[in-house]
């Protein structure tokens, strides 16, 4: 019987919505067939700034359980979903922290030819969510990845809008029906991909 492929779905989520976008994320790709880690990495922000705001706050408390990411769990995986609400554009500071140590994968040529992929929140609908998802390529493009948007290979994308990754405009509230199962799809995309290179190499 032939090994799942390994997805590692890693996040950061200070409210919960890009939380909630993950929680879809590691579904769709469980629903795929694969085995998954779903991972938050390290929150940053100081004690203060996080209980100056009730969801944040709340939030913080409803997810302690769940498992903060180590680098080996990128090392682990075939392929990674990375979540990150946009900050003026860009992945947060806490999960950029998370990217900025995996230079010793890096180095050793762990971190190439797997599959990358990637999804966010914004404030509005125009508060810097494509941007952010191509900083995250960016990334991957230094890692030598392979990056696996989601494209208009769907129905549901053509709800969302955006080809370059699930997207949530949080001043809307949690996300709903479409954002959830455009990251179920996006998940589902990213193992088809991750499979069919896997079998590619065995042959």
């Amino acid at each position: 019987m032939v090994d799942p492929v390994k997805v590692a779905v890693i996040y950061y989520s200070a409210t919960g919505n890009v939380h909630a976008l993950a929680q879809a994320a590691a579904d769709g790709a469980e629903k795929a067939g694969a085995q998954v880690r779903l991972r938050k990495v390290p929150e940053l922000a100081p004690p203060e700034a996080i209980n100056a705001n009730p969801a944040w706050s709340q939030h913080r408390q409803d997810t302690a359980d769940v498992v903060e990411a180590t680098l080996d769990d990128i090392d682990w995986a075939d392929a990674v979903l990375f979540g990150t609400p946009t900050r003026f554009g860009t992945p947060s500071g806490q999960l950029k922290s998370f990217i900025d140590t995996t230079g010793g994968l890096w180095r050793q040529g762990s971190l190439a030819n797997k599959v990358y992929s990637a999804f966010t929140a914004s404030g509005t609908a125009h508060g810097g969510q494509e941007s952010t998802i191509l900083a995250l390529s960016n990334v991957f493009y230094h890692w030598g990845g392979i990056i696996v948007p989601p494209g208009y290979t769907d129905p549901v994308q053509f709800k969302t809008g955006n080809p370059y990754g699930t997207s949530h405009v949080a001043g809307e509230g949690q996300p709903g029906d479409v954002p959830l199962e455009a990251a179920r799809f996006q998940a589902r995309r990213v193992v088809d991909v991750a499979t069919a290179l896997r079998a590619g190499r065995a042959a």
